[in-house]
């Protein structure tokens, strides 16, 4: 793809996060940009303050004239994108150039030395951590994150055009446009069965990736996956490994075991085992690309997490409200597991958005199971997205697997005041729909009970 004659980018689905990133990335380079999306959020504000363009009705007409030049304008879209969308079948029935978000990204990255990050769950949180200590570490890089930094309050990092930082997404395939230097694979769970139909063509779409990267690329997977590379682990015998594993005031303070030596007492201060691990990985890369080890240590040390991943949005004696993107059974156990290590003696609410009907379908005993594990459960209906809905599947549905006698369905419209009457010190919202837009009503209502 050459960038030379492109004047206008427009993106279908602006407002996703990856969507976003991009659309940064291009205005930042001087080009106009412009798009579509379903409905206004927190992300689409942020472009729109940059003087970018965005409505949010299917209608050609609402397309500025200049996006309408075919010889200028690249079309960005996602795959989220229904493919019937009236503006997406126009621009490819009328000789544009229309990519996906992940064929721009390929292109972009593929002249710099690309870090990548794969797996169905951690992708968003590690790549942000890498990012985040190779900045410190003064790599002049471009880091495309699938969530928004709390270092850097955003999505997009741009500190220089040499090396790239991105998350290799397995949904729709979409890693397999990219061509890493260094990239991890940080795990295989079954996800996605309406792209992949099973569990094996899943982890074939991983191997193909693995075969993805350049010539003398590294490839670092978790210990335990059933493919060759650099191997990361905690307390085990992997060649990057977290021992002596402590909780000091709500911090981690560990070692890590590397081939040549062992880096002593480093601090990180998101809980859970998952981030833990998420944490080790970025560290491995970060050391086996150069990175000065001091340097490394202060870096993590100050690193503040991604919005939407255990977020903190209330945290006193008597309260603590915490916002998560999980949305997949064992991303909901990962929660668990780090909301118990703070807080094992305390009552937790969990509120939960199903995300897809066919993931609802695929893995309704997983999501029982995972949820049954929480004092006290509340579900939203399910978060369609691109899908239309499964006869016979719906949070009512899911509702009557979980084994918990405090267990509701609600109505979105009546949460905030529903949670605000609640007596758990611990509150948690998960989901990767539309959950995410309600925790600043839920914040201001929570906040009024205390």
């Amino acid at each position: 793809m050459n960038l030379d004659n492109i004047h206008n980018v427009y993106f279908i689905g602006i407002g996703g996060i990856g969507m976003s990133s991009l659309a940064r990335y291009f205005h930042f380079k001087g080009m106009d940009v412009s798009g579509y999306d379903r409905r206004p959020s927190s992300i689409t504000e942020g472009l729109t303050n940059l003087g970018i363009e965005i409505h949010f009705e299917d209608n050609l007409n609402r397309i500025d004239k200049s996006f309408l030049e075919d010889k200028s304008t690249l079309v960005v879209y996602t795959p989220a994108v229904p493919k019937l969308h009236a503006e997406l079948t126009y621009f490819q029935t009328h000789d544009f150039r229309v990519l996906k978000r992940s064929e721009v990204l390929g292109h972009i990255t593929k002249n710099t030395y690309c870090f990548a990050v794969a797996g169905t769950h951690g992708k968003t949180t590690t790549t942000s951590i890498l990012a985040h200590l190779l900045v410190e570490c003064e790599i002049p890089l471009i880091a495309f994150l699938g969530g928004i930094s709390e270092n850097y309050n955003s999505n997009f990092i741009l500190k220089g055009t040499e090396v790239s930082v991105v998350e290799a997404d397995e949904f729709d395939r979409s890693f397999l446009q990219l061509a890493p230097d260094m990239a991890c694979i940080t795990s295989m769970d079954t996800d996605h069965l309406d792209i992949y139909g099973d569990a094996l063509t899943l982890k074939k779409s991983f191997e193909g990736f693995s075969k993805k990267l350049k010539t003398k690329g590294t490839l670092f997977v978790k210990n335990g996956l059933s493919l060759k590379g650099t191997t990361y682990g905690i307390e085990d015998d992997s060649d990057y490994s977290a021992q002596n594993i402590k909780i000091i005031n709500g911090t981690y303070v560990f070692d890590v075991k590397t081939p040549k030596n062992v880096l002593e007492n480093l601090e990180f201060n998101l809980p859970g085992r998952h981030n833990l691990s998420n944490a080790l990985i970025a560290l491995a890369m970060a050391v086996h690309y150069g990175c000065p080890h001091r340097q490394l240590a202060k870096a993590l040390a100050s690193y503040k997490g991604v919005k939407r991943r255990f977020t903190y949005e209330i945290k006193t004696d008597n309260l603590v409200f915490i916002d998560d993107y999980a949305h997949h059974p064992e991303e909901i156990n990962a929660v668990h597991q780090a909301v118990r290590e703070m807080y094992p003696n305390d009552e937790v609410l969990a509120i939960f958005q199903p995300h897809l009907f066919s993931r609802t379908r695929d893995f309704g005993d997983e999501f029982a199971k995972s949820l049954s594990q929480f004092d006290a459960v509340i579900l939203l209906d399910i978060y369609p997205a691109r899908e239309l809905p499964i006869e016979g599947i719906s949070s009512s549905w899911l509702l009557d697997k979980i084994n918990n006698k405090d267990k509701k369905l609600v109505d979105k419209n009546d949460l905030k005041k529903l949670v605000a009457s609640r007596k758990e010190k611990v509150i948690i919202t998960m989901g990767a729909g539309d959950i995410g837009e309600e925790v600043n009503e839920i914040k201001k209502e929570l906040s009024l009970a205390i």
